[in-house]
């Protein structure tokens, strides 16, 4: 069965931390592009950051550059989200999405990847 699950949100205060995991299941996530994507409530889907396949480059939106570092780690099949500084404006559902097609991985929402997580829940509040 081919599943992805995120786990590592909840509360922060401003300026806290957080790592968000994604671990597969069912496939090796090595050989896909993964993505995080976040939606807040009321507000469309936005991509915060991707690792491509093919070189491991990635991509982070502007708003979260500087602030947040995607990673890999393949022995335990896992994509990791590190998030600093974090601010009340990063408050959302983060979901972490796998396309096993894109060697270079892509923020742009209109591309569906092939694979979604449920998502796991991320409140900046004091």
């Amino acid at each position: 069965q081919v599943q992805l699950v995120e786990s590592g949100g909840g509360l922060v205060q401003p300026g806290g931390s957080l790592r968000l995991a994604c671990a597969a299941s069912g496939f090796t996530l090595d050989y896909y592009a993964i993505g995080w994507f976040r939606q807040a409530p009321g507000k469309e889907r936005e991509g915060v950051s991707c690792i491509s396949k093919s070189d491991g480059s990635t991509h982070y939106a502007d708003s979260v550059k500087g602030r947040f570092t995607i990673s890999r780690d393949n022995t335990k099949n896992t994509v990791y989200l590190q998030m600093n500084s974090l601010k009340p404006e990063d408050t959302a559902l983060y979901y972490c999405a796998a396309d096993r097609l894109l060697r270079l991985c892509v923020l742009n929402t209109r591309y569906q990847y092939d694979y979604w997580g449920q998502g796991t829940q991320v409140t900046v509040s004091s």
